[in-house]
């Protein structure tokens, strides 16, 4: 069977890697009086409290409902406790928040998870936890991070190279491969504990079943659960069990009794001091440890091999490596017909790591917010605190699902506009997957009664751009594309729902009926002068060019996704009516704000800037130059004239708006002047706001960058923005890198950077552009340079400079590793690449979360070929629904 065929068969996704890299310091796991997660639960605590809604592991993979867990920890006989968990600094201990501290590398996955591989680099020596906090503590937030590899740790090349692989024989039938490199000139010892364990299901006071795990030798674990068809795990070198129970250790941690005489951190103690009192001598338990104790020579690897498996087997590994072979090559065939049109191997081992990243990313997720409001029956009552301590407004919210995450380490919990664009990529390799995530988040269990998308999990309730409904039809027409025929199933059950979720949005983020939008922060933490979450202090109303601009978007989408509907259902007519006028309106609100007819656009500087409006009706223009200005291109919509015949009755109320209206006309790029090939343009900007818009985003000493577009002008550097307001001075300066304040989202960055998502919907929304306007119209690239290209040769060149931060230059170098020559130049690096949370304005490091491949992985996309459909795909749909290039 190949993994193509696979796909069709959802139980080949029952097993796969859904386990978190970090399940300590969450707002899930907090059960603190005052909210306080990150010290609630944390790393130094990990290793004996039992978790209440998941689990966390070093390369682990699970059930899908996460009942079983597997993976595998580490001692070289130096640390203090065993590597069964990442290590990383809490919000609180970091520079600049939250930070993994430890070098791993996600290099193959298929979307079945049929095969899997991943890399982890464990030094030898003991590992500095106290040198990582102690120094990154001395460390302000206008100085870089210190890392692992700033320790010294890997000097001398004193680490292994541990490669984790799994490969299925069937679905319930896993092969483990641990192949461990000595990468030293010296010999060294470790010790591996391939470890299995139950999720805790059974303390909580719901339901008393408890499943056991149980050997009667050495390289045999027996599996007992009701509900689970894996019965054995097998390893092939093991010179012992070691057994325990996943149960806190209360006795350590709270001074009281355990409820199990071996808790959760049994094995640890044994390996650590060698007191066998810590694990079960009748090997017995709920957590177990196959023990195996090597010495490796110089430069030695040896290879561990193990199975999960559901059948009886005398001969485990007589097929190891035929199936690992098989799997392998499947891997390879699928890879290789999604990337048939890529001719460039660094660009092909670059995309297939971004499909991995992804692939590695998905997770249990796992939380009942009435649950854990109220506690459970059998745990000491709750504080009264507790019942507005957070997201008490989402009591409805009850996830259990396989989810793609941003990061497993650094945001292992979802947030709902990544996801977004994480299924854009998904689409490529799993179009069912994608469709699945983005209708996950529409269903009542997720969606709050009001129609408000969860944000993420430390406040449910805050506002993320509304990009579902441009996600939803994305994917529907990738999906048509690669399966031929269209699933109108899954886009009317989307747009549904996607009606009370715009129905919130005008209800809500619409304070005076004014088509104005104040979403907050929407996504962008830092971007403002100030707190975008916090009212101003007088009264005043920040007037958002990126809320409305992001709403007049949405407004397209669903006006789009009715108008294919319309296709099929002519009822949908008058739906796509409905947000066609809904469009106009916001397009008029954002030029003619109020009695006063305040516009967002600045006549003067000829931008698109964030406003304050007082109640005395004065307005003043925020001059500061950021991408909030830019977004008002990704309201942008092409129709053509043959879609619009079929549609006579939405066709007739469209000319009565537009000719009885005109004031509403003037502002949509002259909907009744014909395009290229008779096509229609709606959007936000006409020709001449557009080529003012471009003449500042592609001017190289403001947003263009060697590696895509900034999030702040670079101009702010040597000339700070400045701000009087209300007696209080603000200044907001450039900083290309991590970010040197503590505002809301200090721990990220959008005053410089380059974030992967806005620059899509740039390249996106220039493709659209230009699908209207014809080659003809051209603007200066760079602004500045006397040169001139049409607006798919800017797309294209954005695309490319995006690419360029993972792709060797001509001097073998890969942007995003700049900080650290080894990593440009060591073999045993070089090629592993890391998709950062953002990117260095100027020279495109890596920065911030190191394994978001969820929207970084947007990557795959750009570097997918064209189709060679994509001129009559054009005629259909938007631009290129197969590549973003």
């Amino acid at each position: 069977m190949t993994e193509k065929e696979r796909l069709s068969d959802v139980s080949w996704k029952k097993w796969g890697s859904y386990v978190s890299n970090r399940e300590w310091g969450l707002v899930r796991e907090d059960y603190s009086a005052d909210g306080d997660a990150w010290n609630y639960t944390n790393h130094d605590i990990a290793e004996s409290k039992t978790y209440r809604w998941g689990e966390e592991g070093i390369c682990g993979i699970c059930d899908d409902d996460q009942k079983l867990v597997f993976s595998v920890g580490f001692w070289n006989k130096k640390d203090k406790i065993v590597k069964e968990r990442f290590f990383g600094l809490s919000n609180g201990q970091g520079n600049h928040g939250e930070d993994v501290k430890e070098y791993f590398y996600y290099l193959d996955a298929t979307p079945t998870h049929s095969y899997m591989k991943m890399l982890y680099k464990y030094p030898q020596n003991a590992f500095p936890y106290e040198d990582l906090i102690n120094t990154n503590a001395e460390r302000g937030k206008e100085e870089t991070e210190y890392e692992l590899i700033d320790t010294g740790i890997f000097n001398e090349n004193k680490y292994f190279d541990i490669f984790i692989e799994y490969a299925k024989e069937s679905q319930n039938d896993i092969l483990v491969k641990i192949t461990i490199t000595n990468k030293s000139e010296s010999e060294s010892l470790l010790i591996i504990l391939p470890t299995v364990w139950f999720r805790n299901t059974w303390n909580w006071g719901y339901e008393d079943y408890k499943p056991n795990l149980q050997s009667e030798e050495a390289t045999h674990i027996k599996v007992n659960h009701k509900d689970l068809e894996i019965k054995n795990i097998y390893a092939k070198q093991s010179s012992k069990t070691l057994f325990c129970d996943n149960e806190t250790n209360n006795e350590k941690l709270y001074q009281s009794a355990n409820n199990s005489k071996y808790p959760k951190d049994g094995i640890n103690n044994f390996v650590i001091t060698g007191d066998s009192s810590t694990v079960n001598p009748k090997d017995i338990g709920t957590k177990a440890s196959f023990f195996i104790d090597e010495n490796f020579k110089a430069k030695e690897t040896k290879i561990f091999e193990l199975r999960i498996s559901d059948k009886d087997l005398k001969q485990p590994f007589e097929d190891f490596n035929e199936i690992f072979n098989n799997r392998v090559q499947e891997s390879d065939d699928f890879y290789a017909e999604i990337q048939k049109g890529i001719t460039s191997d660094d660009e092909k081992l670059v995309q297939r790591q971004a499909f991995a990243g992804m692939l590695w990313n998905k997770m249990f997720y796992h939380y009942n917010v009435e649950k854990w409001l109220k506690g459970d029956p059998s745990q000491m009552n709750v504080p009264k605190s507790r019942e507005k301590i957070r997201n008490y407004e989402w009591t409805h919210l009850n996830n259990s699902h396989i989810i793609s995450m941003p990061d497993k380490w650094e945001y292992p919990w979802y947030a709902t506009w990544d996801l977004a664009f994480h299924t854009i990529s998904f689409s490529l390799i799993d179009p069912e997957f994608s469709k699945q995530q983005l209708k996950l988040f529409l269903f009542e269990w997720y969606m709050h009664p009001n129609g408000q998308l969860p944000a993420y999990e430390w406040d449910f309730s805050d506002v993320n751009p509304p990009v579902h409904a441009w996600a939803v039809f994305r994917v529907f027409k990738i999906d048509e594309q690669m399966g031929g025929k269209p699933d109108l199933a899954f886009l009317e059950s989307a747009f549904q729902k996607l009606l009370m979720n715009f129905t919130w949005w005008v209800n809500k983020k619409d304070s005076n009926g004014n088509n104005i939008f104040e979403g907050g922060f929407l996504g962008l933490d830092n971007i403002g002068i100030f707190d975008r979450n916090t009212p101003l202090p007088n009264g005043e109303r920040l007037e958002q060019a990126d809320g409305t601009s992001w709403m007049a978007m949405f407004a397209l989408n669903m006006m789009r996704i009715a108008l294919e509907l319309a296709q099929y259902n002519k009822i949908y007519e008058e739906m796509a009516t409905k947000f066609f006028e809904h469009f106009l309106s916001i397009a008029h609100s954002l030029d003619n704000m109020g009695e006063e007819c305040f516009s967002l656009w600045d006549e003067q500087d000829e931008f698109f800037y964030d406003a304050i409006s007082s109640n005395d009706k004065n307005n003043m223009y925020l001059r500061m130059r950021t991408i909030v200005g830019l977004i008002p291109m990704f309201a942008v919509e092409v129709i053509d004239d043959e879609m619009i015949e079929k549609l006579p009755n939405f066709k007739n109320r469209m000319n009565w708006i537009l000719e009885n209206k005109p004031e509403l006309a003037a502002l949509v790029s002259h909907w009744e002047i014909k395009g290229e090939k008779s096509k229609h343009l709606l959007s936000l900007l006409r020709g001449h706001r557009l080529k003012r818009l471009l003449y500042r985003m592609l001017n190289p000493i403001e947003f263009l960058s060697d590696y895509g577009i900034r999030g702040l002008s670079k101009e702010y550097e040597e000339n700070p923005y400045q701000l009087n307001l209300n007696g209080t001075d603000y200044s907001v300066k450039y900083t290309p890198a991590e970010s040197d304040g503590s505002l809301f989202g200090g721990n990220s960055n959008w005053r410089g950077p380059i974030w992967f998502p806005i620059n899509f919907l740039i390249i996106e929304s220039l493709q659209k552009f230009f699908f209207y306007y014809s080659p003809d119209f051209v603007v200066e690239y760079p602004t500045g340079s006397g040169n001139y290209s049409n607006l798919e040769e800017i797309a294209e060149s954005l695309g490319r400079r995006l690419s360029n931060i993972f792709l060797k230059d001509k001097n073998g170098n890969r942007p995003f590793n700049n900080q650290y020559p080894q990593f440009q130049t060591d073999p045993d690096f070089k090629d592993y690449i890391l998709f950062y949370e953002y990117f260095h304005g100027d020279n495109g490091r890596g920065v911030g979360a190191s394994h978001q491949t969820g929207w970084t992985g947007l990557i795959a996309k750009l570097l997918q070929p064209e189709p060679a459909e994509k001129q009559s795909l054009k005629s259909e749909t938007t631009t290129s629904d197969i590549s973003g290039k």
